[in-house]
């Protein structure tokens, strides 16, 4: 397969470079909770555990940078800015799905009981 680069960064294959678009441990749980809706910042800190307000805010430039989400703001006070998917973010929901499909028969196959009871 034929290497690439793009943006000063050398690829050896099509599937990093998607990777390099939607991996990662907070990417695609971000892309994931903005198809139903736009949301604002603290919805989605809300609605992510764990992830801190500092990797929210690099996690959301760089898919807005890579023109995954549209972050609109809007002209009131207090600010108010909210995130949505692009079409070119639409596009990564159904890889999500097959990834997560697959996370879910993975975890069965190993006998962990998923969601875990408390």
């Amino acid at each position: 397969m034929p290497q690439f680069f793009h943006d000063k960064r050398l690829y050896y294959t099509p599937i990093e470079f998607a990777l390099s678009h939607i991996g990662g441990t907070w990417k695609m749980p971000i892309l994931w909770r903005l198809q139903e809706k736009p949301l604002r910042f603290s919805e989605l800190k809300k609605d992510i555990p764990h992830i801190t307000d500092k990797m929210l805010a690099s996690q959301l430039r760089e898919l807005e940078s890579r023109e995954m989400i549209h972050r609109e703001v809007f002209p009131v006070v207090p600010p108010k800015v909210e995130y949505s998917l692009t079409e070119k973010g639409k596009k990564a929901i159904p890889v999500i799905e097959t990834i997560m499909t697959y996370g879910y028969d993975l975890i069965q196959d190993a006998g962990i009981t998923f969601p875990p009871k408390e």
